[in-house]
């Protein structure tokens, strides 16, 4: 049921459709099904948010985090789903998160390293998906590992292990996929970061539509939509981020 007002759907999908910019690097927010199309938590809200807008729905679908970062800050979409960062913040309104993420190191069996504490040490090489959340993160955390970046986030073990490198970075679901496929390696103990994952548009729709958003998020949350949907999709490595903080609270 539509219960926005004109203006503010305008503001949200000024096209009459609502675009959704869908990160098929990220396994646990989208994967493709049997049939080849878009399926995950990413494509269930979007399609849960087109209806409260009473619009149709357009996935707009990449490989990688950081190409779907800039079809939102361009505005070639209109919503997407990321891990909120102060980079991307410059040009994307966030909402709280709705998934926390495991961010995991990946190593070859024989490797020196049995903890994260080790990766940061001079000569030691760190795979990443290029624009990834843990690109970003990292890139400012680490003072001594060198980075490498793989092309997206899936392929960051492939590339780790075609150029020998020390140290897979990733999300945790998808680092233990690829252990389970290639033989020889294991995940360091622990985690690293935590991804919080949120939705956000671009800046330039203003606050009205960004608080929108927010409230949308908050729902999706309070009424288990999140939950069910991680259910439905086997998602693991993952749990629903708490309510947002409010003032006073």
């Amino acid at each position: 049921m539509n219960d926005i007002d004109h203006d503010l759907v305008a503001a949200l999908a000024p096209t009459g459709t609502l675009r959704a910019s869908i990160n098929l690097g990220n396994p646990i927010l989208a994967n493709r099904g049997d049939d080849g199309r878009p399926v995950g938590i990413s494509i269930d809200l979007a399609h849960a948010f087109g209806q409260r807008l009473g619009v149709p729905v357009e996935l707009v679908v990449f490989d990688a985090a950081g190409k779907s970062v800039e079809a939102v800050t361009a505005e070639q979409a209109d919503i997407g789903f990321f891990a909120v960062d102060p980079l991307r913040g410059q040009g994307i309104a966030f909402t709280a998160p709705y998934v926390l993420i495991e961010g995991a190191y990946l190593v070859r069996d024989d490797s020196p390293l049995t903890a994260n504490e080790q990766v940061d040490r001079v000569g030691t090489t760190v795979t990443v998906g290029k624009g990834s959340a843990y690109d970003l993160h990292l890139s400012r955390e680490l003072q001594a590992a060198r980075i490498v970046r793989a092309p997206t986030s899936p392929a960051v073990v492939d590339t780790f292990l075609s150029q020998s490198l020390d140290v897979a970075a990733g999300v945790r679901q998808q680092l233990e996929a690829d252990a389970r496929r290639l033989p020889g390696l294991r995940l360091l103990p622990g985690r690293f970061m935590v991804i919080r994952q949120a939705m956000g548009l671009p800046r330039g729709r203003g606050e009205a539509a960004a608080q929108r958003l927010r409230t949308f998020v908050e729902e999706m949350k309070a009424r288990g939509f999140i939950a069910e949907a991680m259910r439905r999709h086997g998602i693991q490595g993952a749990s629903v981020a708490p309510p947002e903080a409010r003032d006073g609270a």
